[in-house]
């Protein structure tokens, strides 16, 4: 029983010393960033990144499309816009850049204002073609 113990203690040393050369190899360099997806690379297909970038982005500050008068279609639901207010969101949507809509869409999100059912099509397939 004592010497299957003290081969155990030995190999146990044995590893803990291969693990602390394995480490300091000097002939590798160190990783120091992670290959991971940041929140500007994030391109919509990864949800786990768009869920990570849209709780990053309710701490920020919400920024703002030049869409201040969306503000008043707070709380309404996707379903009970006029015609004439859809044409606010798309007279919004129709003056920003291609790479711009996945920021406004976060920012109408995080603002509480529902996307017309009518023009959520559209702004996904922008999204996903950015």
């Amino acid at each position: 029983m004592t010497i299957l113990l003290l081969s155990l203690l030995a190999l146990g040393v044995f590893a803990a010393i291969l693990g602390i050369f394995a480490r300091h190899r000097e002939d590798e360099p160190e990783v120091v960033g992670s290959d991971a997806p940041s929140c500007a690379t994030c391109n919509g297909h990864d949800e786990r990144c768009e869920q990570t970038c849209l709780l990053e982005a309710a701490v920020k500050d919400i920024e703002y499309y030049e869409d201040e008068e969306l503000d008043a279609f707070q709380g309404r639901p996707s379903d009970s816009y006029t015609e004439k207010e859809v044409e606010a969101f798309e007279e919004v949507l129709h003056t920003m850049r291609q790479e711009e809509v996945a920021g406004w869409n976060r920012s109408l999100i995080l603002r509480g204002i529902n996307l017309p059912d009518a023009l959520k099509d559209e702004v996904m397939m922008l999204i996903e073609n950015e």
